[in-house]
């Protein structure tokens, strides 16, 4: 399996047609973002096995990872503040992630050890999930606008990545 890189403009713009592929796509998944959520860590797991020891609520856990209830609803949580924060990218002009804030999500990055491979294999993970869940949506076009967003919002992510001790 290949975590080719996509190819993102320089200037970091998300353009009118990269936002309505995003939203089209986004409002057909939607009503599926439980599954498609799960779907996406299934696949992180199965391409990064060691990425389950990051997930404290998943290491004495007996419980299938497709069953686990824990997983489920943290998994529907990310794929859901992914696709919303992809959505509304270029009306607020900035990367937005609702109740939770960057800072935060920053900081439980940091304190988890998350690595940039982690965000390649997780955009890597994204877009095969998308694929999947609008086949008959997906281009060379969708691929990029997707991991445009993604890239974004990766971006305000690692900005708020910083270890305590540089508080």
């Amino acid at each position: 399996m290949s975590l080719e890189n996509v190819n993102c403009s320089a200037s970091n713009v998300f353009t009118e047609e990269q936002e309505a592929l995003v939203v089209k796509s986004w409002n057909v998944m939607k009503k599926n973002s439980a599954e498609l959520g799960l779907k996406l860590f299934l696949r992180i797991f199965e391409i990064a096995p060691t990425a389950k020891k990051m997930f404290s609520f998943l290491r004495d856990s007996n419980v299938p990872l497709e069953q686990n209830p824990k997983l489920k609803a943290h998994a529907m949580s990310v794929f859901v503040m992914t696709c919303k924060s992809a959505v509304q990218l270029r009306k607020s002009g900035k990367i937005t992630v609702g109740e939770s804030s960057l800072k935060h999500m920053g900081s439980v990055h940091v304190k988890y050890g998350v690595v940039d491979e982690h965000f390649e294999v997780t955009r890597f993970a994204l877009l095969e999930t998308i694929k999947e869940a609008v086949p008959e949506m997906w281009s060379p076009e969708m691929k990029n606008a997707w991991a445009e967003a993604f890239n974004q919002l990766v971006a305000a992510i690692k900005a708020e990545m910083k270890p305590k001790s540089q508080a």
